[in-house]
């Protein structure tokens, strides 16, 4: 069978004991509203009129750079991303597949803008190549985990999983921690706890990798700030923890000579711990990472949204980098990557230069973005990625058109 050139390469570098580079296929999706928005941009390009005032000549990709940041470098509003990429689908093929090292020209001929790659050759579906030492090790990584993301996620993987909305029914009858070891009335990193499933539902320690739990408290009301209906219900999460040992059942005889059935809750370690835990505290099981990359872009016409809550409750306001939820979902056809703008209400005043005293209405005045990444039913969380002032619970999110 012939072995194209980079299968031999990596064939012949794995029998020398070399370091080896798997070329993982991307499987980073693009949707059909992002991809017919770049086939109709592609056609001609963008208006000159569309452009940041300060847009460079050319960009050379950094790592740590971001879709985001990016976009927001040629064109006025950094979730227009979709419309960037189609300046030039011939060599930008998937914005996703973008790496460090390339370098993106702007072209402002015939009155309209173009972005291409100074490179092409090397970015027609293919990631740049670096050259590597060869050492008598192997090992293996994927170079799509270098290609940019649309925004740091490191900002936002800690919420990934935290914010966990949830029927209340279901989580009471998640497993609980029901003791710890010596009777500690709180425990914490390190420490060993007992835990007991609902009935029909026990803490099995089957054969393969380590069970994990998240461990969650409370169950806090998610209302609509106009309707005030319950929209869910937020768990707050309070840490991780690994089942050690099964739950059982055994049975004894006692002293009377009777039959005595005793109830052996599972065994768990605390790995991980937010703040301390507790007797009552639920567990759920531990989802799979989410490797999220997605085009940042505007909502679909007419969906709007109110700030249900800031995530932690600690604060009433919110600024950059910060967590709230909206009180719209998959439900209203919500989607990760909607980027929407703040408004918030205009204060209602009186006029004191008028003899009548009238009552006015200040403008709605724009607060800042949000970008939504986790979408429940009937809740989203979003990332407050610009702010001007506070936001707050009751403010409107509107497309940031």
């Amino acid at each position: 069978m012939p072995v194209n050139g980079i299968t031999a390469a990596i064939v012949a570098a794995a029998l020398l004991g070399a370091t080896v580079t798997a070329l993982a296929t991307p499987t980073l999706t693009i949707t059909p509203a992002q991809r017919a928005t770049a086939d109709q941009v592609a056609q001609s390009g963008v208006p000159l009129s569309e452009l940041a005032a300060d847009a460079p000549d050319s960009h050379v990709v950094k790592p740590g750079d971001t879709l985001w940041a990016i976009s927001g470098l040629f064109l006025k509003s950094p979730w227009r991303w979709p419309e960037l990429w189609g300046m030039n689908q011939q060599e930008i093929r998937n914005p996703h597949l973008i790496y460090p090292g390339q370098r993106l020209v702007l072209d402002r001929s015939g009155g309209r803008a173009s972005l291409r790659l100074a490179q092409a050759a090397q970015t027609a579906g293919n990631p740049p190549i670096e050259t590597i030492r060869v050492t008598p090790r192997t090992r293996i990584s994927s170079v799509t985990e270098s290609a940019l993301s649309a925004i740091d996620f490191r900002t936002v993987e800690p919420f990934l999983t935290e914010p966990l909305v949830v029927d209340v029914g279901a989580l009471l009858q998640a497993p609980r921690i029901v003791a710890t070891q010596g009777g500690r009335v709180l425990i914490s990193h390190g420490d060993r706890v007992y835990a007991r499933s609902a009935a029909g539902n026990a803490l099995i320690d089957r054969p393969g990798p380590a069970q994990i739990f998240r461990v969650f408290r409370n169950a806090t009301a998610l209302k609509d700030p106009v309707s005030a209906e319950v929209l869910g219900y937020e768990a707050q999460f309070i840490g991780k923890v690994e089942l050690a040992r099964s739950e059982s059942v055994s049975e004894s005889k006692a002293t009377d000579g009777k039959t005595q059935t005793d109830v052996i809750p599972a065994t768990v370690d605390i790995t991980l711990a937010k703040e301390e835990m507790r007797v009552g505290d639920r567990l759920l099981p531990d989802p799979p990472r989410q490797l999220l990359n997605f085009v940042p872009r505007a909502p679909t016409p007419n969906l709007e949204a109110r700030v249900v809550s800031v995530y932690g409750s600690a604060v009433a306001n919110v600024a950059q980098n910060q967590v709230v939820a909206l009180n719209r979902g998959s439900k209203d056809a919500m989607e990760v990557g909607y980027v929407f703008a703040v408004l918030k209400d205009g204060q209602r005043l009186i006029d004191k230069t008028d003899e009548k005293r009238t009552a006015i209405k200040l403008p709605d005045e724009r607060a800042g973005l949000l970008l939504v990444f986790r979408t429940f039913e009937r809740v989203s969380y979003a990332l407050v990625l610009r702010s001007s002032e506070a936001i707050s619970v009751g403010d409107r999110a509107i497309s940031p058109r």
